[in-house]
């Protein structure tokens, strides 16, 4: 199974501390972890830790730090391909404080709003998307996310879209989108995501049910399971990973939120940006 992701790729500084800090707050941290971070670029991990052959499309570019990002997702099998490998700007950073008793965290990052890719051609030009069993945006390189879109419509390969947040974009993506995944968070403007053209909405709301209705006027919720949660950083981009790689093996909505729930679920349960992942591959090999 191979899936294609498209988006922004960070590098998470992540510190486990015993509370979160005050504002003006000095505070200890009992472990530091570097590790790529980004929506796509977790859910990429994450496709791979189950066994998919996940390539990653995004921009690192030049800059030193990009080479950290480049070398936790190759140790942790996602071919990246870096569509502006000579862009000289360091890539996204994100700081991360992950509260020991709960895992609950706080995150101070910058999106890629501002970075271009520049040499799509590259990829594109080898038709790369039509080879994939599934695709995942989520929308952090616009440009980037209505090309693949519109490319994997085109090959009549399913898109699905981590839609965390409203984007400018997504007026023109959204009738592109297959399976549009949203946190509880998520606003959009009217009309609504079926009336856009997406036949399948799914609404996250982190340990509580997942609901889920489709454009034919079917719906339901499906439960997460209870576990004790150590540490939640990256969790809903895990889960949308799994997602993806359930559109791509599994018949129904219900059953790809269960897989997705399960997959989220037992990353929760470990502490670090990817000490679960052994877990994963061991128990839910695709």
């Amino acid at each position: 199974m191979r899936v294609l992701l498209a988006g922004l790729c960070t590098v998470d500084v992540v510190q486990r501390v015993t509370e979160l800090p005050a504002p003006g707050e000095k505070v200890q941290s009992l472990q530091v972890d570097v590790a790529a971070g980004g929506p796509a670029t977790n859910a990429a991990v994450t496709a791979a830790a189950l066994g998919a052959e996940a390539t990653l499309l995004t921009v690192l570019g030049a800059h030193p730090l990009a080479a950290l990002a480049r070398a936790d997702l190759e140790t942790h099998g996602v071919q990246v391909v870096d569509l502006a490998p000579e862009h000289p700007d360091p890539p996204p950073v994100s700081a991360v404080a992950v509260r020991d008793r709960d895992g609950e965290r706080t995150v101070v990052s910058r999106n890629a709003e501002d970075r271009t890719f520049l040499a799509k051609d590259r990829f594109f030009g080898a038709g790369g998307v039509g080879g994939a069993d599934v695709v995942l945006l989520d929308g952090h390189l616009p440009e980037l996310a209505l090309d693949v879109a519109k490319a994997a419509r085109a090959a009549g390969v399913p898109v699905v879209l981590d839609a965390g947040s409203w984007k400018p974009v997504l007026d023109a993506l959204l009738p592109l989108v297959d399976v549009a995944a949203c946190s509880a968070h998520f606003r959009a403007p009217e009309p609504g995501l079926h009336q856009r053209g997406v036949p399948t909405v799914i609404t996250t709301s982190g340990p509580g049910p997942v609901r889920w209705s489709t454009a034919d006027g079917r719906s339901g919720e499906v439960p997460v399971p209870a576990v004790e949660a150590r540490d939640t950083l990256g969790a809903g981009d895990v889960w949308h990973g799994a997602l993806a790689v359930a559109v791509a093996r599994e018949h129904t909505v219900a059953d790809r939120i269960r897989f997705a729930n399960e997959v989220a679920a037992e990353r929760v349960r470990f502490v670090g940006p990817r000490s679960w992942t052994t877990a994963i591959a061991g128990r839910n090999r695709t």
